[in-house]
């Protein structure tokens, strides 16, 4: 059901391009959602290959910003796009796509990825992630190149650049959250010439680059007409869907974390200088407000328990869960078949149980402790690395849903974990078209996102959890997938949590 719009009241849109739908908000100044609109997107996979028709992202945009935009009494002050990171596309005019979008997990340059990161290896350490993927858009955006077709003149463009163009009907510049993964020199916040002319990228195809948070144009006549939103609104550069979400849990005061857990394990966090990683496990964005944002991904998740527990009732599993906690089984939950990226690179690593459970409510509590002892691991990882990692930690994803395993989170952690009403990408994004040329943007999103609750660890319980925690460092190192640094600073704060 649509939202009642408030008579007058002014907001900010946020669009967001996901792989299976465009979720587009409406959302005040104090965050309400003052509209809603969604519209689904339709992929082509074929082995290495995953593509999507730029013209259908614009379509599901228009539907989506239509429904959104219907019953809005107010001003809309700004409009910023999100979209999936490491998604790019060849482009002629404004509007015009010469390709389809390679997807963020198209991996069809594997060979082009060899060759960029032989060119580009001095600057992937210098930027702290070593070296790129061969689903990333720059090794993509070679092979596009090396493909393109005919004569017709082009540009590299990512998805929300393509978006962009046509909301303001004119080229536009992209940002520098989405060009991470296509090789731009974030320091500098310009591409390396010399690394792109050596990859074939001549300096008229690639396009220009500013911070996230900046003015690109405003919404032009035939974009208002198709989407509702009025002409002459401002048009934000956005960032990559991942960045969007942590906007939208407000964790953006350096030290302060968004932990996700759905299918997956992402953190995310903010530092004011660069945090620099020899083993490439993190790896970070350049934020809107010229900070950092440092975070990981590891192949962990609760798509472990789907695969673990299929058609089970994980609500009833979850209320019982309390009973079997600590668990006496060590789990290392691993939702991808085969390799690890956070908070260890283990290409071979590979899920298991050690020990048996008597009951699916046991088994399910052994599954949801593993996961969050994977996530003290992750902080384990960043405390390494010297990154503040003592400010506010805010909860998103499917798993926050569950209060007892965010207690659960809470209590093996140490730490208080705050959850938040809302935190879709859409919503960061209107946070930051909200927050351009108004001042800071952590200060707009506290005013923007609603916090449910603060849960802080049951006092006593985190001793309880470091034996059972220091069972899986153990199993993970004498699988030779967790290197002897971690391992150590691992048991040396899970000691001093036992002893406090």
């Amino acid at each position: 059901m649509q939202p009642e719009a408030r008579k007058g009241e002014d907001c900010w849109i946020g669009v967001d391009l996901g792989t299976q739908s465009v979720r587009v908000l409406a959302v005040s100044a104090a965050g309400t959602v003052l509209g809603s609109g969604r519209s689904s997107l339709e992929s082509v996979r074929n082995g290495a290959r995953h593509e999507q028709d730029p013209r259908h992202w614009w379509n599901a945009v228009t539907d989506a910003c239509t429904q959104a935009t219907a019953a809005l009494r107010g001003t809309i002050r700004g409009v910023a796009v999100d979209a999936t990171s490491g998604t790019v596309l060849l482009g002629g005019r404004p509007g015009q796509n010469l390709t389809p979008g390679l997807m963020y997990d198209d991996t069809r340059a594997a060979v082009e990825s060899e060759r960029v990161n032989d060119a580009g290896q001095d600057l992937f350490r210098r930027l702290g992630y070593q070296k790129v993927q061969s689903s990333w858009g720059l090794p993509k955006a070679v092979w596009l190149v090396e493909n393109a077709p005919g004569n017709t003149p082009f540009r590299i463009l990512h998805q929300g650049d393509f978006i962009n163009e046509l909301l303001t009907g004119a080229p536009v510049a992209s940002d520098l959250s989405s060009s991470l993964k296509t090789g731009c020199d974030l320091q500098a916040g310009c591409w390396p010439q010399d690394l792109m002319t050596a990859l074939g990228l001549r300096e008229e195809v690639l396009p220009g680059l500013v911070l996230s948070g900046t003015v690109l144009g405003q919404v032009c006549a035939r974009a208002a007409e198709a989407t509702g939103i009025p002409a002459g609104t401002p048009v934000i550069a956005g960032m990559t869907d991942g960045c969007a979400a942590q906007l939208g849990s407000g964790a953006l005061a350096p030290g302060a974390w968004n932990s996700v857990i759905g299918t997956t394990l992402v953190l995310k966090g903010a530092t004011e200088q660069l945090l620099q990683d020899p083993s490439g496990v993190v790896y970070s964005h350049r934020g809107p407000d010229g900070g950092w944002l440092p975070g990981g991904a590891s192949g962990t998740g609760a798509g472990y328990i789907t695969r673990r527990l299929p058609g089970r009732d994980l609500d009833t599993l979850s209320a019982e869960a309390h009973r079997h906690l600590p668990a006496r089984v060590v789990t290392y939950p691993l939702a991808s078949a085969k390799g690890e990226r956070f908070p260890f690179v283990a290409p071979d690593a590979s899920a298991f149980t050690v020990g048996r459970t008597g009951s699916d409510a046991e088994l399910y509590a052994a599954l949801i402790q593993g996961i969050s002892f994977v996530e003290r691991l992750a902080f384990d990882h960043l405390q390494s690395l010297g990154a503040p990692t003592g400010g506010p930690l805010v909860l998103t994803g499917g798993a926050a849903r569950s209060r007892s395993w965010s207690q659960l989170r809470a209590d093996v952690l140490g730490r208080p974990v705050t959850l938040v009403k809302n935190a879709e990408p859409a919503l960061g994004m209107a946070i930051l078209a909200a927050s351009a040329g108004s001042g800071s943007l952590a200060e707009t999103a506290a005013a923007m996102v609603t916090v449910d609750e603060v849960l802080d660890p049951e006092p006593g319980t985190t001793a309880k959890y470091m034996e059972p925690y220091l069972q899986l460092v153990s199993e993970l190192r004498s699988r030779n997938w967790l290197g002897t640094t971690l391992a150590n600073h691992a048991r040396d704060n899970a000691q001093e949590a036992a002893a406090a």
